[in-house]
């Protein structure tokens, strides 16, 4: 049997590539979009991409099922479990409860575990020429390592009312399922630490079922099932806003890109041009080259693994942008945007001092001077972090407004004191420091944040 684990990095995603190799023949499970990495695996261990699966209608990444189907010709096995408002509205290979994929000497068993979604499968392999027992499962976003999948995504991303609760107690059911399995079989998860899919997830890659068992929380609850459906839906981080979109695109026959796409470097005068014309300019330079000159009214959302994720909560589908990065980062940049269908790039730009235009400076407070403007309470100050942050210790007088939501939030934000914000480290508080500067407010950053506020030994409340 071949095997390899893929890891997304900027999305905490795993997908899989799952061979035998006495037939040639391989399974994908979950595919990313910019699908060339599976290509290659394949072409380097003698395989032929035969069968591709998901584990349930995805939501935080757009997934490269179909694009990877339409290179290779290879079946696409998705489920059809969850009634008639869950089916994949394409051609597929339906899959139900004990179904079984055949991939030369592997079978892959299909378990229908709903919770994190109704759709939601399991997939327990077994290697048959080692052992007539399982010996992995892949999971997708039922159990990850030291969490369980969240069922309120569905309400709070896709705005679907009611399905949260049902959703933790099809949770419930499930994890019986899944404890009833061999403790030996690995246990191989769709996502790792760093995911909005869950709120512990560990950071080692695999497990095992009977690690699990003793390990995640999930398993502490025995048969008492409204305390484990009220710490299933206790304290779940927000979801990104870009969720509910993928939870559409998922689901329906959509457009297919089957390379990765090449956007053109911009002249300064094709810059100014879409300038002029309202086209949103995102520059994803370090927040310290950001503060010490940027184009008026641009958002500096910075090019790192989260890059990815925070263009999703503050982009919508339908509007063209400019990205602002050295040139070797246009790639690795279009790649993250790509795994989210965020496509509509009107183009690249590298250097903003070779603009006819007058830059603006981030005004930057130290500590100090933080401490002095919190404890006069002549300014508004504002903690971007999500709310389960906030509430786990905040600076005295500030108020929570998510950085991810601040634009649906001006009207909260003081026209007419100095804002000053902060976040955990500095980097979402650079995001909303250029979302206000773009809306016209006074606003002043301390970069240093919660990190440099608590090394410095200053008060926290809760």
């Amino acid at each position: 049997m071949f095997f390899e684990h893929i890891f997304d990095k900027t999305l905490a995603q795993s997908s899989y590539l799952v061979g035998c190799q006495a037939s040639g023949e391989a399974i994908v499970i979950d595919a990313q979009r910019d699908t060339d990495v599976y290509l290659d695996i394949a072409k380097k261990n003698n395989l032929k991409i035969t069968h591709i699966t998901e584990t349930h209608i995805h939501a935080d990444f757009l997934a490269g099922s179909r694009e990877l189907a339409a290179v290779t010709g290879a079946k696409l096995y998705l489920s059809d479990e969850g009634g008639e408002d869950w089916q994949y509205e394409f051609a597929h290979q339906g899959l139900r409860d004990g179904d079984v994929i055949r991939v030369g000497n592997l079978t892959f068993k299909v378990m229908h575990t709903p919770g994190h979604t109704p759709e939601s499968i399991t997939f327990l392999l077994t290697d048959h020429p080692a052992t007539d027992e399982p010996v992995m499962v892949f999971t997708g976003d039922f159990v990850f390592v030291g969490d369980i999948g969240r069922p309120d995504l569905l309400e709070k991303a896709a705005g679907i009312t009611g399905t949260k609760e049902e959703g933790a107690h099809q949770m419930f059911a499930s994890l019986k399922k899944f404890a009833d399995l061999p403790e030996f079989v690995q246990v191989w998860s769709g996502h790792g630490a760093g995911s909005a899919c869950g709120k512990a997830l560990g950071a080692v890659p695999s497990s095992t079922v009977g690690y699990e068992l003793v390990r995640n929380w999930a398993f502490k609850y025995g048969e008492d099932e409204n305390a484990f459906t009220n710490e299933l839906l206790n304290g779940q981080p927000e979801p990104p806003k870009y969720f509910a979109m993928m939870k559409k695109l998922n689901k329906v026959d959509r457009p297919l890109l089957v390379e990765v796409p090449k956007h053109p470097k911009l002249s300064v005068d094709e810059f100014i041009a879409a300038y002029n014309k309202g086209i949103k300019i995102i520059d994803t330079r370090n927040k310290l080259e950001y503060n010490k000159g940027f184009v008026p009214g641009s958002l500096n959302i910075q090019g790192t693994n989260s890059f990815a994720t925070w263009m999703g909560w503050q982009m919508n589908y339908k509007e063209q942008f400019i990205l602002i990065a050295d040139e070797n980062a246009f790639e690795d940049l279009t790649r993250k945007l790509m795994r989210i269908g965020m496509d509509n790039i009107y183009g690249l730009f590298t250097s903003v001092n070779d603009l006819p235009l007058e830059l603006q400076q981030a005004d930057i407070v130290s500590v100090e001077e933080f401490e002095q403007i919190a404890k006069s309470g002549d300014a508004q100050v504002i903690d971007v972090r999500n709310e389960s942050e906030y509430k786990a210790g905040h600076v005295e007088g500030a108020v929570n407004l998510f950085y991810g939501t601040i634009q649906d939030d001006l009207d909260k934000v003081s026209k007419d004191r100095e804002v000053v914000i902060y976040c955990q480290a500095g980097d979402r508080a650079a995001i909303a420091q250029s979302v206000l500067h773009r809306n016209g407010f006074n606003v002043k950053t301390f970069s240093g944040s919660m990190k440099e506020w608590k090394a410095a030994g200053k008060p926290v409340v809760q």
